[in-house]
C-alpha cells in the first residue's frame, strides 16, 4: 500500500487526517466562506431619511429664560449695584486750603458757632500756677467716678479713627479726630447738641497724628501720610507746612513755640521741620538705623532729646547731633521681642519712659 515503511502510530495518524479532510470537504466550508465574503462587500443600502415636517407659520415660539439669555427683563428697573460702592474722595490740592467743612452749605451758622467757640477758648490763658501732681489714691478715685453716657458718644468722622487731639481748654471740651480718608472731625462736646460736630477735609490720606499747638491752641497741626498741615482758626485756613513722597507716621514739637518739629517716617528715618523756613521741605532727613519708626516723642523738659519707637527698637537721640547717616543713640531700651506700638516720656519730668508692645506688656 506504499505505507509499509511507516510505524503503526504514523499510519493511524495519516488515516485520521485523510478522514477529516473528506469530512470538511463534504461540509463545503470553503464555498460558504466565499459567499459570506461577497455579501459583506456589497454596497450598503441607503437609509431613508424622514422628511421634515412643514413649518407652521402661526406656531408659538418656545419660551426661554431671559436670565439665561442674559437679556434685561422687561418693565423691571435694573438695580445699578447689589452692593454699595466704596465712597471715593478727590485728592486734596497742594497749598493752603480754606477751613470750610464738608456740610458748609447746609449748616453754615452751626459751623461758624463751632469755629467761634474754638477761637474764643483759645484766647483764654491756662492757669500757670503749679497745681501739683495728685497722689495715686485721688487719681484712682477720679477715674472710678467717670461714667459714659449716651450723649457723650458721637460719630465725628465717617471712617476709622486713626488719631485724636483734645483742646487744652479748661472750660470747654473740644475734640479733634482724624480718620483713614484724611478727614478731620471737630466736636464741641460741651455744647450738648447734634450740631456740635463738623467734618473738614485737609488731607488725601489717613491722619496719623494731631496736636494742638502748645503756645497757640487756635492752631491744630495734623500729619497725614504725605503732608503736615496747620489749621489756623483765626485765619480759617489749613496751611501746608511739610510735604514729601515718604510716608509719615508721627510728629512732636521740638520747642514750646511749636515752630520746629521732629517727624517720623514709616521707612525708619526722621526729619526736622522748621515752619519759619519758606518752602515745603525739611531742614534735615536723618537715618537713625530703624527699619520702621512708629512714634517720636520729645522730652517735656529737655527739648533736645527725643524718643523714637521702631519695630523692636526704643532709643533716645539728641536732635542737636543728628546727621544724614551714622547716628548713634544716647540710650537704648532693650527687652522688646515683638513690635513696639509706641513709646512716650512721662509728663512733667520725663524721668520715665512707657512703651506699648505687641507681647501684651506695658514697660
Amino acid at each position: 500500500d506504499g505505507y509499509s515503511h511507516l510505524s503503526a502510530y504514523e499510519r493511524k495518524r495519516l488515516k485520521n487526517i485523510t478522514e477529516n479532510a473528506k469530512f470538511f470537504a463534504a461540509l463545503k466550508l470553503h464555498e460558504s466562506a466565499a459567499r459570506l465574503k461577497q455579501l459583506t462587500t456589497k454596497k450598503q443600502s441607503h437609509v431613508t431619511k424622514r422628511a421634515k415636517p412643514k413649518k407652521v407659520e402661526d406656531e408659538a415660539a418656545p419660551r426661554r429664560s431671559r436670565r439665561l439669555l442674559r437679556v434685561e427683563p422687561l418693565d423691571v428697573p435694573l438695580l445699578e449695584s447689589l452692593a454699595p460702592a466704596a465712597e471715593e474722595y478727590p485728592q486734596v490740592p497742594v497749598g493752603p486750603l480754606p477751613m470750610v467743612p464738608e456740610d458748609q452749605a447746609e449748616n453754615s451758622k452751626w459751623t461758624e458757632a463751632l469755629l467761634g467757640t474754638w477761637m474764643r477758648i483759645s484766647e483764654l490763658k491756662v492757669e500757670d500756677a503749679d497745681k501739683g501732681t495728685p497722689d495715686l489714691k485721688r487719681y484712682q478715685e477720679s477715674l472710678s467716678s467717670m461714667v459714659l453716657s449716651e450723649e457723650n458718644v458721637r460719630k465725628v468722622v465717617k471712617a476709622r479713627v486713626c488719631s485724636m487731639a483734645i483742646h487744652p481748654s479748661e472750660s470747654t471740651i473740644l475734640v479733634a479726630a482724624g480718620d483713614k480718608w484724611g478727614h478731620i472731625g471737630l466736636w464741641n462736646v460741651s455744647c450738648g447738641t447734634e450740631d456740635g460736630a463738623h467734618i473738614f477735609i485737609p488731607h488725601s490720606f489717613q491722619v496719623n497724628c494731631m496736636h494742638f499747638s502748645p503756645c497757640n491752641p487756635a492752631q491744630l497741626l495734623s500729619l497725614s501720610n504725605d503732608t503736615l498741615r496747620c489749621g489756623d482758626v483765626t485765619r480759617a485756613v489749613f496751611d501746608e507746612i511739610f510735604r514729601s513722597e515718604e510716608n509719615f507716621s508721627s510728629f512732636d514739637f521740638l520747642e514750646e513755640n511749636a515752630c520746629t518739629a521732629i517727624v517720623g517716617h514709616w521707612s525708619g528715618e526722621v526729619a526736622v521741620v522748621d515752619r519759619r523756613t519758606p518752602g515745603l521741605s525739611s531742614e534735615l532727613s536723618a537715618d537713625i538705623g530703624f527699619s520702621r519708626t512708629r512714634t517720636v516723642h520729645v522730652h517735656p523738659v529737655n527739648k533736645q532729646y527725643f524718643l523714637a519707637a521702631g519695630s523692636v527698637d526704643v532709643r533716645v537721640f539728641d536732635v542737636r547731633y543728628l546727621k544724614a547717616k551714622g547716628n548713634k543713640a544716647l540710650s537704648s531700651l532693650t527687652g522688646h521681642t515683638k513690635s513696639v506700638a509706641s513709646a512716650y516720656f512721662s509728663p512733667v519730668t520725663g524721668s520715665r519712659v512707657v512703651t506699648v508692645c505687641a507681647d501684651d506688656k506695658l514697660r
